[in-house]
């Protein structure tokens, strides 16, 4: 029935016609949709005239139709025992409204780009939108088709496949990195022998545990990127078959899918890649902190927590990390210290008059100034050292 289509259809409801009725135009409607019309065009009051006046929607010219309605109208035989004959053949091969039963999809809504039956567009969801017919839908679709092809090659996909780049090139770099710290570390711990084992253990596993977080940062991202790629050249391939599509019909329901798919495809959001540190460096700390520590001392080094850093953020958080540790240790000596010192001090001054009576305190509290001004000058000395480890360290980092 698809081959007459056009002419079963009516040109009100853009169905196929249910009790068609002919005007004196000799133009055929529904009865239903005749009763419409004249309820719509009609102004009743209390009076009913003899004849209604209507309008025909085809040819415009004003008919008379009897006081009794659409029911008088004479019944287009031929065309009901065609549409009749029509339904009982096989149709199979044609496509019918998945909404409205065996209702033949004979119109296109240029709003959702989407093929519609009659019942749609005037009792369904597709109800005043635009429309268009088969023939001249599948023509203009057909001569901006190739339009799509450049939704498929623009900056947008260019950026994916630069991503993917940036993403491998970062990845390899802090891999390197990552390699080039156990490189570092096997060599400074081969020195120290078992001893130091469990530190160069413990290290290493940061280490690990640092190129694990790098793979789950990164690989999940190139992961996403390489399926957006993949689905890109899928819908490429689909758009070339679908071009040679000469079916109207199979031809307007690809492309819709298509314009879907590659809708769906653009609203994923890319990832937003910048740049990151490693920090701290264990290289940085093998030199700075363990070479300079004595082997008893070791042992109260703790393993750091190495993270990705973005690089804007690093310089900020080492300065004033590094300020606080200046603080800390150019922090003066105890005065409480001090003056106790100066009361020792004085008390030998005064008892040095008594010697023969006192030579034994005198001699005690000698010995335990002695150990104290050393304890003083090893706590003066240390963080003296410090303080210049961290100055040395600040300026490297300008």
């Amino acid at each position: 029935m698809h081959h007459f289509e056009e002419e079963l259809t009516c040109s009100i409801c853009y169905s196929i016609f249910e009790d068609p009725r002919v005007l004196p135009c000799s133009h055929t409607f529904c009865r239903n949709c005749l009763e419409n019309v004249i309820q719509l065009s009609s102004n009743f009051s209390i009076w009913r005239p003899l004849r209604i006046s209507l309008k025909c929607p085809n040819c415009r010219s004003v008919v008379e139709i009897p006081a009794d309605g659409t029911e008088s109208l004479p019944i287009n035989f031929a065309l009901k025992a065609i549409i009749e004959k029509c339904q009982q053949e096989d149709r199979s091969d044609v496509a019918t409204c998945s909404e409205h039963y065996r209702q033949p999809l004979n119109v296109y809504c240029l709003l959702d780009r989407k093929l519609v039956c009659g019942h749609c567009l005037t009792i369904g969801k597709h109800n005043g939108h635009p429309i268009d017919d088969l023939q001249s839908a599948y023509t203009k679709e057909k001569e901006t088709f190739g339009k799509l092809l450049e939704q498929l090659t623009d900056k947008y996909w260019t950026n994916v496949c630069l991503l993917i780049e940036k993403l491998k090139e970062q990845k390899s770099q802090c891999e390197s990195i990552v390699q080039d710290d156990r490189k570092a570390v096997a060599q400074y711990f081969k020195k120290l022998g078992e001893i130091l084992e469990h530190k160069k253990q413990a290290l290493l596993m940061a280490l690990d545990e640092m190129n694990t977080h790098i793979l789950e940062e990164y690989e999940p991202l190139i992961e996403k990127l390489k399926k957006i790629r993949e689905e890109q050249l899928e819908l490429m391939s689909l758009h070339t078959s679908i071009k040679k599509e000469e079916s109207p019909l199979i031809f307007l329901e690809k492309v819709n899918g298509l314009h879907q798919r590659i809708k769906a495809l653009k609203q994923k959001e890319l990832p937003d890649v910048k740049p990151v540190e490693i920090h701290p460096r264990i290289g940085h700390l093998l030199k700075d902190v363990w070479s300079k520590t004595k082997i008893g001392q070791i042992n109260k080094i703790l393993t750091p927590e190495i993270k990705l850093i973005p690089k804007e953020k690093l310089c900020s958080k080492d300065s004033g990390k590094e300020a606080r540790d200046s603080e800390e240790l150019l922090q003066p000596v105890n005065p409480f210290a001090v003056l106790l010192l100066l009361m020792m001090m004085t008390a030998v001054t005064l008892f040095s008059f008594h010697r023969p009576m006192l030579s034994v305190v005198i001699e005690d509290i000698r010995t335990y100034i002695s150990e104290f001004l050393l304890l003083i000058y090893r706590d003066f000395v240390t963080r003296l050292q410090n303080t210049v480890d961290v100055l040395d360290h600040m300026f490297n980092l300008l």
